[in-house]
């Protein structure tokens, strides 16, 4: 069977159905393209289908019926199974069909994913996502992407489904990915900013709530400690973005530097915090759940048992 057309809509696989994944998969859908899902969890796939699109019994099925497959797994390891693994994608695709890779990884491990399924006549794009689970579901998400202008003409619309912003950094795959690993840069940073500065609020005595309204309003506000300090000032660590996924990309952040023999003193010190809370059996925790490995401080209690 041939590929669809470039002027025809594409076949749509989404492999992944974690908080952005599923969001994603919503936009796909209310956007009206053919779409499959697979997920491990095979509960999880056959519940989103009830409301539209199909749940693939396998990604090698859902990759086989697709001209773009979307991966929305959690990191190289995954996608590298996925792919060439167990998962069997690869091998499955046909040729001229495209693989979107939204993970945050090794820059040079997305150009080597690149370069490998090139081999195979399949397109590759480098294309990882920021905004959080809300801004998915609803297509309001930000794309990072880089790759063959072949790659983007058999996208066919499939990229602005899901995001409100898709920037094109470049004509091969790395670039993408080292933009987001910039990102996440900043937004481990500014977490870790964040959670000091509520930590040595509470140590002080300084009424949480107040603290919380006055730098919102000020120009000390960052948008991770508006969001991330109401998790803290509700009790409420539940992994929206967990703190090991913190310790995974600024691992990512050092490792890049490290290449270029580049000095990066406070990426260093806030992957030291994230990799402490994770030590300190938090990691599963939502990533303002940094905030605990301060002593001394008593933190505000879940308002579900206030």
């Amino acid at each position: 069977m041939s590929t669809a057309s470039e002027t025809d809509r594409p076949r749509v696989g989404l492999v992944g159905l974690g908080a952005m994944g599923s969001g994603m998969a919503q936009s796909l859908r209310r956007a009206g393209f053919a779409l499959q899902v697979f997920d491990v969890r095979a509960a999880v796939a056959q519940a989103f289908a009830r409301d539209g699109g199909t749940a693939a019994p396998s990604a090698a099925a859902l990759a086989a019926a697709s001209d773009v497959v979307v991966s929305v797994v959690v990191n190289a390891p995954q996608t590298e199974d996925l792919l060439f693994g167990a998962g069997e994608v690869a091998a499955a695709m046909r040729p001229g069909s495209l693989f979107v890779m939204c993970s945050t990884v090794d820059p040079r491990v997305s150009i080597g994913f690149e370069q490998r399924l090139q081999a195979m006549g399949l397109l590759y794009l480098d294309a990882p996502i920021s905004g959080g689970a809300a801004k998915a579901a609803s297509g309001q998400m930000t794309m990072m992407t880089s790759g063959s202008p072949e790659a983007y003409a058999r996208a066919g619309g499939v990229l602005e489904a899901m995001a409100a912003k898709v920037y094109r950094l470049g004509a091969q795959a790395g670039a993408g990915s080292k933009v987001k690993v910039l990102n996440q840069l900043l937004a481990g940073v500014h977490i870790a900013a964040a959670a000091e500065a509520m930590a040595l609020g509470l140590r002080e005595g300084v009424d949480p709530e107040a603290l919380y309204e006055v730098i919102t309003n000020s120009a000390g506000n960052s948008w991770m400690f508006e969001n991330r300090m109401a998790h803290v000032l509700a009790g409420d660590y539940t992994p929206l973005s967990a703190v090991d996924i913190f310790v995974k990309d600024l691992g990512l952040v050092l490792d890049m530097a490290r290449s270029s023999k580049f000095p990066l003193p406070l990426s260093s010190t806030a992957h030291q915090m994230f990799m402490q809370a994770s030590t300190a059996g938090y990691g599963g925790q939502d990533d303002s759940a940094v905030i605990k490995i301060f002593p001394g401080i008593e933190l505000p209690p879940s308002k579900d048992r206030a």
